[in-house]
């Protein structure tokens, strides 16, 4: 067990060192597509209804402003993640979808999904746990130079 921890940190290493040496930042820009609210919402919306209008997403993301969805969409569409069909007709018609490397990230998030909501229960214990030690803990005075 101890050889499997060992090996699983090992690989966490290099897993990390790998993210660390792109000067580009690239990998980390995708990575960051993972943990942001809106990138995911867009991607899952795409992926289980299909191509949609801007003001449908809009309407399916309760709380995102106008500016930050054009803005989600621009990200995702610049990294593959989701294409963007313009009718060039008038009134205006354009459709995003979700591509195949949108779908592929919506299925590799699954797991983590399914880690976080079985493990939610843990997770409210440990906060709570913690908020109670803050508040029976005396505030720290720093010291000044």
């Amino acid at each position: 067990m101890d050889y499997e921890r060992e090996a699983l940190l090992q690989f966490s290493k290099a897993f990390c060192a790998e993210l660390s040496n792109d000067n580009e930042g690239l990998k980390r820009e995708i990575l960051a597509h993972a943990g942001n609210r809106w990138s995911l919402g867009v991607l899952h919306l795409l992926g289980t209804s299909g191509e949609l209008r801007h003001g449908e997403l809009r309407r399916h993301l309760t709380g995102v402003t106008q500016r930050m969805l054009t803005r989600t969409l621009r990200h995702l569409e610049r990294d593959g993640l989701i294409s963007r069909r313009d009718y060039q007709e008038k009134p205006p018609r354009v459709v995003y979808a979700i591509t195949d490397a949108g779908k592929e990230m919506l299925v590799r998030m699954m797991p983590l999904w399914s880690w976080i909501i079985s493990s939610a229960e843990y997770f409210r214990g440990a906060r709570s746990a913690y908020d109670t030690a803050q508040e029976l803990s005396p505030p720290v005075k720093w010291l000044e130079d």
